[in-house]
């Protein structure tokens, strides 16, 4: 009796437990509202300290990082261009180019100068390529800052915190990058040359990608600072290198009151440039057995044989030059498309070349044309400003004549020593200028391959694109000024099938500067963009020739994505 009533309880007692535990889970847990107000405030102060430590973290990472990156960046020497439009705004407050200017050369990193210019080399070496040397003579101000490639880093003796501030803004994606953003600036009293403005950071190795501002404070009273926008690529594994700088400053306030406008582009290219012009080691020279000379005797080349194969061999080597000296593209799609053009005027008109004809391009932004043997060389700057594929028809047209008409000589660059050339050197060796009357030869066998090719009915969109071209020439010199070969030849009859060029009507003559081509600024191959051309919305943006911002789309080395800038215009169709 006494274990049944010892058994009741124990039961009693376990259900009385269960029934608390019920309880328990039935009852609501405190909400944030519930909290004490002590509690919320230990609870937000906690979260708060650990986001400031882990952005404190991000940007220890981000300034040991673009130390890092200052030391990469100064092991190399690429080549150098920048292209300088000056600008004034017209009746409706829209800035257009009133004149221009061209500077080529090779920098050198290490040291923040380009100590070898490849054209204008009678002005000073820094002169010869820094805009901002360039507007301080143009405008009486006797501040030059380190120079213009200044702005591949934001700041090489500085950057940490005793002389900047932070300030973490929202996150971007450049092209398939995901990047951190900050707004930096100087702290008081941390000297001159500081950079403000904004920074893009890729989110993996804590990398600057992209910075955009200016440097102050603004020297002196007659001094002046210039607005930039820098962008770095990634072209090799943790490796990312400047490629694009743009500068812009409407009614710039500089000496004496003056107020200047302008615009620029700058590109670097030629980072893995091996010692171009170095001799290399000659073969050993072999002497053959006579038993050998009479087996080759009866598979020797007729004298006519043999000077088609020396000349091939001297554009060979004037072609391998170009493109050691960065000057030229490696062979890649681009060309294969220009072929596929060219065979289309060759095939229209049952033309016949031996050997056959290829092209290439050139990779400055000068518009010019030549031919180097059988091969046609076209800059990535004429290939950026045409609006369709009958204009870029009617280049290639004028080129194919320039073959068919009496071709100079390529003799003197069959011996390999020939063509041994520095980058600094490479303009100044090799020409490839024709004479007006060669030119104007060659246009009348063009406007006959046109008019026989499938391209004849849509030869007014290429007159167009002379016609916008001879209306900005004397403001645009230097851009239409050639180095190597010939400039646009302004074909009197193309002009003539040419409606009257009128902004209001949705015509579309000729494309900004960078609308087709992207360059790889590591190996120097190039690609056109894909896609249509780009739809103007507004008359305001019929910007032809112009020299416009940069927006690349950054990929990550080694992606399947190319990079290509946004908002840019495709392949010509």
């Amino acid at each position: 009796m006494l274990k049944g009533i010892l058994q009741r309880k124990i039961l009693v007692l376990c259900a009385v437990l269960v029934g608390m535990f019920v309880w328990a889970a039935t009852v609501p847990k405190p909400t944030r509202s519930d909290q004490t107000p002590a509690q919320a405030t230990s609870k937000a102060t906690n979260q708060a300290s650990a986001t400031e430590r882990s952005v404190e973290q991000i940007i220890d990472r981000i300034i040991a990082s673009e130390h890092q990156e200052i030391s990469s960046i100064r092991r190399y020497k690429p080549i150098i261009e920048t292209y300088i439009q000056d600008v004034s705004p017209d009746r409706k407050e829209e800035a257009v180019p009133v004149h221009d200017h061209y500077f080529l050369g090779q920098a050198d990193l290490s040291r923040g100068v380009v100590d070898k210019p490849m054209v204008d080399k009678n002005k000073k070496k820094h002169d010869a390529i820094s805009p901002v040397s360039h507007l301080s003579g143009m405008f009486g101000s006797s501040y030059v800052p380190e120079g213009f490639l200044q702005m591949v880093y934001i700041d090489t003796n500085g950057f940490d915190r005793r002389h900047y501030k932070f300030n973490r803004a929202s996150d971007a994606l450049l092209g398939e990058v995901h990047c951190l953003v900050f707004d930096i600036g100087p702290l008081p009293n941390s000297g001159n040359n500081r950079f403000r403005g904004r920074i893009w950071v890729e989110d993996q190795d804590y990398t600057i990608v992209r910075f955009n501002g200016f440097y102050v404070p603004t020297p002196g009273t007659n001094g002046f600072n210039l607005h930039f926008d820098s962008w770095r690529v990634n072209v090799q594994s943790g490796l990312w290198l400047p490629a694009y700088i743009f500068t812009k400053d409407i009614n710039l306030k500089v000496a004496q009151g003056k107020e200047v406008s302008f615009m620029s582009q700058t590109r670097l290219w030629g980072y893995s440039l091996k010692d171009a012009g170095r001799l290399e080691e000659f073969s050993e020279l072999r002497i053959d057995s006579g038993n050998d000379i009479e087996d080759q005797a009866s598979h020797d080349r007729s004298p006519l044989e043999s000077q088609r194969e020396w000349r091939h061999q001297a554009e060979i080597n004037v072609l391998d030059a170009l493109q050691r000296t960065g000057l030229i593209a490696p062979r890649g799609e681009a060309d294969k498309f220009l072929e596929t053009v060219a065979n289309k005027l060759i095939a229209a008109n049952n033309l016949t070349f031996n050997p056959d004809v290829h092209c290439r391009v050139m990779l400055t932004t000068t518009l010019e044309m030549f031919t180097v043997g059988h091969t046609i060389v076209l800059s990535r700057g004429l290939l950026d400003v045409l609006p369709d594929e009958a204009s870029l028809a009617m280049m290639l047209a004028q080129e194919l004549g320039d073959i068919m008409v009496s071709q100079a000589t390529l003799d003197q660059w069959g011996f390999s020593d020939a063509t041994s050339v520095t980058v600094a050197d490479a303009l100044d060796q090799f020409s490839f200028k024709d004479t007006p009357e060669h030119v104007r030869l060659a246009s009348q066998k063009a406007l006959e391959f046109l008019k026989n090719s499938p391209y004849k009915d849509n030869l007014s969109s290429a007159g167009l694109f002379l016609k916008q071209l001879d209306a900005d020439s004397k403001a645009l010199p230097s851009l239409i000024n050639s180095h190597l070969g010939n400039r646009v030849y302004l074909a009197g009859q193309l002009m003539s099938l040419a409606p009257t060029i009128d902004a209001k009507n949705g015509q579309t003559p000729a494309l900004p500067i960078g609308s087709r081509v992207v360059l790889n600024p590591w190996n120097d191959k190039v690609q056109l963009m894909s896609g249509g051309a780009s739809v103007l919305s507004s008359p305001g943006e019929r910007i032809p020739f112009e020299a416009v911002s940069f927006m690349p789309y950054l990929t990550r080395y080694g992606s399947s994505v190319s990079r290509e800038p946004s908002g840019t215009s495709g392949n010509p169709h």
